[in-house]
């Protein structure tokens, strides 16, 4: 497989457009005509990963943290990052990074942590976008109408609420006259043909239309596709960070912790409030998100699960009537390689898919 291919594979999932406008996401080193068979998995691509990667014989290692977060100016061996890129360039071996990109789409980071928690319900904390949508109108002859309905809804286009393969047809005739040089699939040269065709208009995401245009013209028999393109005023699904959702039955704050610690595999926790308080409704946050806290109080969470939090912020957090379980920031994103690891072994062929045994959480206690 092709890099290209890989990349497009993870970002028709996880959309490099969801990440915040600071973040750097996407290949970061990298060709993109270079071959993959081997992907490592890691959180962040440190100097151990990096050696690993090369002792693994990888071609690509794909981690949640950008390894390059702000420009470089320089690069070269007098600094451990410059070291980095040029050993990763001397072994072929392409970085990618998929950060708050990550965090934000659907089947990303936060979703999968309230699936190990077990959380129903689930909605999106704190609304940041709505997806901006297009509609895609395609001309085609009658023969080969029900090829480009496939091919369009095969792109990602007609997804509507609960139904897919949406689209709606009109029927027409079509008129053109091949010119010197044109290769046309019915009609003469230099003679007016007119045909009967279909018009098949569906609704997409404008992130996707590239894909359903790929779609379309691999399956259209005309060399010249016919097609007009609408921005809609109606918005798509809205999307957003962090998640809140409820759990099976209303526990006990120190139980939950305890089923918490046990269903992340995380070694210690630290938890502000009262180990007896009801806890049902849960929001999530995968990384540092106190900032969150206010917003979870609106939704009616009863405690925030996320890291980083500072003692002042847990303190606040107690004011405001929601308790905190921090679970450290690589508490909270240790699963990116078992989701990541998932999703690829579903999507691609003949690429092994490898998770680092050398990524680990930069702090340790005692």
């Amino acid at each position: 497989m092709l890099l290209k291919e890989l990349v497009k594979i993870i970002e028709s999932k996880y959309s490099p457009n969801l990440a915040y406008e600071w973040d750097n996401v996407g290949l970061l080193v990298g060709d993109y005509g270079s071959g993959v068979k081997r992907v490592l998995l890691a959180l962040d691509a440190d100097e151990s990963v990096i050696e690993e990667a090369v002792e693994r014989g990888v071609d690509i290692i794909i981690t949640h943290h950008p390894f390059l977060f702000k420009g470089m100016k320089k690069i070269n061996s007098s600094s451990y990052r410059g070291r980095a890129v040029i050993r990763l360039i001397k072994e072929d071996i392409s970085l990618y990074s998929m950060h708050t990109n990550f965090d934000i789409a659907r089947d990303g980071l936060n979703d999968g942590l309230c699936r190990k928690m077990g959380l129903k319900n689930i909605e999106d904390l704190s609304i940041i976008q709505a997806e901006k949508l297009v509609k895609i109108a395609i001309y085609a002859p009658k023969t080969h109408e029900d090829a480009v309905r496939r091919a369009l809804a095969e792109g990602g286009a007609g997804h509507i609420g609960n139904y897919d393969s949406c689209s709606f047809s009109t029927d027409g005739v079509g008129r053109f006259r091949p010119l010197e040089g044109s290769n046309p699939h019915v009609g003469r040269k230099d003679m007016v043909c007119d045909i009967e065709e279909v018009k098949i208009e569906s609704v997409l995401p404008k992130e996707k239309l590239n894909s359903a245009l790929e779609h379309v013209f691999s399956v259209h028999p005309y060399e010249e596709v016919a097609y007009d393109m609408y921005e809609l005023l109606n918005e798509g699904d809205s999307i957003g960070i962090g998640r809140i959702g409820e759990t099976e039955r209303e526990v006990g704050l120190e139980e939950f912790a305890e089923g918490l610690k046990r269903g992340l595999d995380i070694e210690l926790l630290k938890i502000a409030g009262d180990p007896k308080m009801n806890v049902k409704r849960v929001a999530v946050v995968s990384g540092s998100g106190s900032e969150f806290m206010g917003e979870s109080v609106k939704k009616g969470a009863q405690v925030i699960v996320t890291g980083d939090v500072k003692y002042h912020q847990a303190q606040e957090a107690l004011e405001k009537g929601i308790a905190v379980v921090d679970v450290g920031h690589y508490g909270s994103e240790k699963i990116f390689a078992e989701i990541m690891s998932e999703f690829l072994k579903g999507s691609t062929k003949g690429v092994e898919i490898l998770t680092s045994n050398a990524s680990s959480d930069v702090f340790w206690s005692i």
